[in-house]
């Protein structure tokens, strides 16, 4: 993981600078193979090296100084992130690897996932939560609606969302924000690359009640799992503990909905506790002309 992230950034910067791969292989009197094994991250380099490669494109101050504690981990496995008091506005190695998947599986319990949420329930959402401050707020919002970018993406990733049944009651924000909420999630879960499903509350205890996690599947790397709490990130990646989330979305999967089964479900919640924001007269018979809406 740290490898891939070294080359991401070091893309980026190089991007920025104008400069081509075989322009830097040049300059250091490198091979331009070396190069791009280098940037695609399949391969690390020694500390002078890197920053050799840093100085020639630009990479300076706290950047350079973090890549180079990156370099001298890179033959770990498994990555904790510590955010300190404040949540990033963006955790740019879970982006990085988001953008990158050509799979993703996300399971909720607490909350509607973040790349589904409205921007009115993320707001809601982001204002209770301490460590985000009021005035980062609009500015975080629009972060999420950019990386939300990735249900639309082509080549398509193929989406697989979790959510508890709790995840639709929960009264973020109160009726309107939720009937908003959950009439996104109905003309979401139509599109052909994302499945939704819903674990029922009478299902009982499952295997994913230790808490949310996503899982990320790439064409050529291993998988990763992420779990994020209040102040940190943890990025997994040896094979035991990716076979055991594997395992955990096993359960899911058998303890689920089915996808209409779910969007029955969160269509009858909607009408039943967050009528507000749809049109009283039209009842439930509004939610199946929503679900052709594929924008």
């Amino acid at each position: 993981m740290r490898s891939r992230e070294l080359g991401d950034a070091l893309r980026t910067a190089m991007a920025r600078s104008g400069l081509t791969a075989a322009e830097v292989a040049r300059k250091l009197a490198w091979s331009q193979s070396r190069v791009s094994r280098l940037l695609s991250g399949k391969r690390g380099t020694g500390e002078t090296s890197l920053a050799a490669v840093m100085a020639i494109i630009g990479i300076t101050g706290p950047e350079f100084d973090r890549l180079l504690r990156v370099c001298r981990e890179a033959n770990s496995r498994g990555w904790l992130q510590h955010f300190g008091a404040g949540r990033p506005k963006q955790v740019r190695t879970l982006a990085a690897h988001e953008d990158s998947a050509v799979a993703i599986t996300d399971f909720q319990q607490v909350h509607v996932p973040a790349l589904l949420q409205t921007p009115l329930y993320a707001r809601k959402m982001m204002t209770r939560l301490g460590s985000v401050p009021a005035a980062e707020i609009d500015e975080r919002v629009e972060t999420l609606r950019e990386r939300q970018r990735l249900l639309s993406r082509a080549p398509q990733i193929r989406f697989t969302f979790y959510l508890h049944e709790f995840v639709l009651r929960l009264p973020v924000g109160g009726p309107a924000t939720m009937s908003g909420q959950l009439h996104h999630l109905l003309r979401l879960s139509v599109r052909p690359s994302i499945s939704l499903r819903v674990i029922p509350a009478a299902a009982g205890e499952h295997a994913a009640m230790s808490g949310a996690f996503t899982l990320m599947e790439f064409a050529d790397v291993r998988p990763v799992v992420y779990v994020e709490r209040e102040t940190c990130g943890l990025f997994l990646e040896e094979r035991p503990e990716i076979a055991a989330y594997a395992a955990i979305l096993a359960d899911l999967a058998a303890a689920a909905l089915s996808e209409d089964a779910s969007r029955e479900l969160i269509g009858d919640i909607a009408t039943e506790l967050y009528p507000a924001g749809e049109d009283p007269a039209a009842g439930k018979a509004a939610v199946p002309s929503r679900l052709g809406d594929h924008h």
